[in-house]
């Protein structure tokens, strides 16, 4: 097989897992998430994605942390009755 047979086989596959670290996480927000989804992801250890599009392991007390500023704005956009 040549060079650019083998070449010709190959793809590009994606590493899409998460790994909850401590550190660097300079950000340190609350988010919004659906409560169904952060209560499963603390029990399982699951990542959950919240309004903002952050992806995280939920594992402290988010009443430690000021609230992510694009959450709240993404939550207060939706009309009463809206927010799941």
């Amino acid at each position: 097989m040549t060079q650019e047979q083998t070449l010709a086989t190959l793809e590009v596959i994606e590493d899409a897992r998460t790994a909850p670290t401590d550190a660097g996480d300079h950000e340190r927000l609350s988010h919004y998430a659906p409560k169904d989804k952060v209560t499963e992801a603390m029990v399982f250890g699951t990542p959950v994605v919240a309004l903002c599009g952050k992806v995280w392991v939920p594992s402290r007390d988010p009443q430690k942390y000021p609230v992510c500023p694009e959450c709240k704005e993404i939550w207060e956009s939706f009309e009463p009755g809206e927010q799941q």
